[in-house]
């Protein structure tokens, strides 16, 4: 239930937020670039470097997706 809940918010956000559809859709363009990265068999030192990179830019994209989850959920509750 919470899943679904949680799921409708972040539809609710896509539909209504500038900066939470921005952060997805960056979120979901460093995805495929990881992913390009992954399906190769080897990776050049700059390669592995870009991996680490793209990695903690999608962490820190998540961070901030999810501390707006956070403020929509607290203010649905208030």
């Amino acid at each position: 239930m919470e899943t679904n809940t949680q799921d409708e918010i972040k539809a609710h956000l896509m539909a209504t937020s500038e900066e939470f559809r921005g952060l997805a859709t960056q979120h979901a363009q460093l995805h495929q670039q990881l992913e390009a990265l992954e399906a190769k068999q080897h990776l050049t030192d700059t390669e592995q470097m870009d991996e680490v990179r793209i990695k903690k830019q999608k962490l820190r994209l998540k961070d901030q997706m999810n501390e707006i989850l956070a403020r929509s959920r607290a203010q649905q509750v208030a």
